[in-house]
């Protein structure tokens, strides 16, 4: 075992945080075994219904040999996944997320985009398209025109081509300027990001 949380040394306590390092736990498998058994009776009143079952709980017996501090064997490598190749873009799709990109204003790259969700309308999956399309802030979303992210939400494989993108970007525009009392308004007044 080579996850150790704890080591007492004769009094000397060593906490890992939260695995030791290098520290390991020799062990050998002495059998495998069921432990005793469980009678699982179950009844209903005045139901007729009575159900008897047993159950063995299957255990391991270990000889733990010896508690290595530190210079233990590390654990083998996890094997490295094999990603299956990605389907392409449509062309025309492609197209239309370069002319978005480039219609955005330059701005400092963040960490991570911004939370499309906000936007009434838009959920995981769109927004998970969208981003996926190269629109992750709401600044992009704001200058990208409503024919643009419609082509996108056609061109994913999830199921948002039904989605309409009217008001995604007059919303976008008020979250990128911080006006979320103002979108809240607008948002009061759609229904599913529609205008009513």
């Amino acid at each position: 075992f080579d996850k150790v949380l704890l080591l007492d040394d004769n009094g000397n306590v060593t906490l890992g945080a939260p695995a030791i390092e290098g520290a390991s736990v020799e062990a050998k498998v002495l059998q495998h075994l069921k432990g005793d058994k469980v009678i699982i009776f179950k009844k209903k009143r005045r139901k007729g219904y009575k159900k008897r079952n047993g159950h063995r709980q299957s255990f391991t017996q270990i000889l733990i040999e010896g508690i290595v501090a530190t210079g233990a064997k590390k654990a083998a490598p996890k094997a490295e996944k094999v990603e299956a190749p990605k389907a392409e873009k449509a062309p025309k799709a492609e197209k239309l997320v370069e002319a978005v990109e480039e219609k955005a204003p330059k701005a400092p790259k963040a960490k991570k985009g911004d939370d499309l969700v906000i936007i009434e309308g838009i959920g995981p999956k769109a927004a998970e398209a969208l981003v996926a399309a190269g629109i992750d802030t709401f600044a992009k979303l704001a200058t990208a025109s409503a024919e643009e992210v419609k082509a996108i939400l056609d061109a994913s494989t999830s199921k948002v081509q039904h989605l309409d993108p009217t008001t995604w970007a007059q919303q976008a525009q008020l979250a990128a300027d911080g006006k979320m009392d103002e979108l809240k308004k607008l948002q009061d007044e759609l229904n599913g990001g529609k205008a009513v």
